[in-house]
């Protein structure tokens, strides 16, 4: 049994732990790349400044940008230690951590994965990548800027994963925020190996008037609890 093979052993469906290996590996491939792109902005990784997102989003649009199976499984772990039922999920890509996500909603006994992502052609392998694994009727994928997207949330939000890209991370959260139940979660993988461009979302979020208890979880990103109310007129 590979690596891989044991740590997907939790997931006794064999549809989703096949299409979660085939992706797995296909991201996979992207590693050398994706370290050429960002090795001339380490110095600024490194020392906590801003990187060209407005730039650098476009060279994304065919790459998966994806959870690895650790993240997976840790998304999968505190969504079904929630209950979640219903989990919004910014920035899809190809549907990597949504399987895990709606994998747990499954198991939960049912509920929605909101997915959200701006780049079609991504949308439609998120589709098929989903209805491969026997998902379809957890997932529900919006095409589009988050912030119109996810305008409309009709349930108390149990979950919301900020995995898109850093210049939305903030008022991605502001949006959804309102909807959160007290004891909701928020999990941002980037904003902690990326602190440039989370300076004010990780102020937002460690600032308890804004309804949140929140702090970096090693390796995992920032990790974020509802606990009280969030005013969308607050100075923060």
């Amino acid at each position: 049994m590979s690596s891989l093979d044991a740590k997907l052993s939790f997931i006794t469906d064999e549809r989703a732990r096949a299409v979660l290996r085939r992706l797995h590996a296909e991201a996979g491939r992207e590693y050398w790349k994706l370290l050429w792109i960002y090795l001339p902005y380490m110095p600024k990784l490194l020392s906590g400044r801003r990187l060209p997102w407005d730039r650098l989003q476009h060279a994304h649009d065919r790459d998966y940008l994806a959870s690895s199976p650790s993240h997976g499984i840790f998304l999968y772990l505190q969504a079904r230690a929630l209950g979640a039922k219903y989990i919004v999920e910014f920035g899809t890509s190809f549907a990597v951590s949504t399987i895990y996500l709606a994998l747990a909603v499954r198991d939960n006994g049912g509920g929605l994965v909101i997915g959200t992502e701006m780049v079609p052609a991504k949308v439609i392998q998120a589709r098929a990548n989903i209805e491969a694994a026997g998902l379809t009727d957890f997932v529900e994928i919006r095409e589009g800027n988050a912030l119109d997207t996810l305008r409309v949330l009709d349930r108390p939000v149990d979950f919301l994963l900020s995995d898109g890209y850093p210049q939305y991370a903030l008022p991605v959260l502001k949006l959804v925020a309102p909807k959160m139940r007290s004891g909701a979660m928020v999990v941002n993988h980037n904003a902690t190996g990326m602190r440039g461009d989370h300076v004010e979302y990780l102020a937002f979020v460690r600032d308890p008037s804004n309804g949140f208890v929140s702090d970096s979880i090693f390796m995992l990103g920032e990790l974020s609890v509802r606990v009280g109310e969030y005013s969308s007129g607050s100075s923060s």
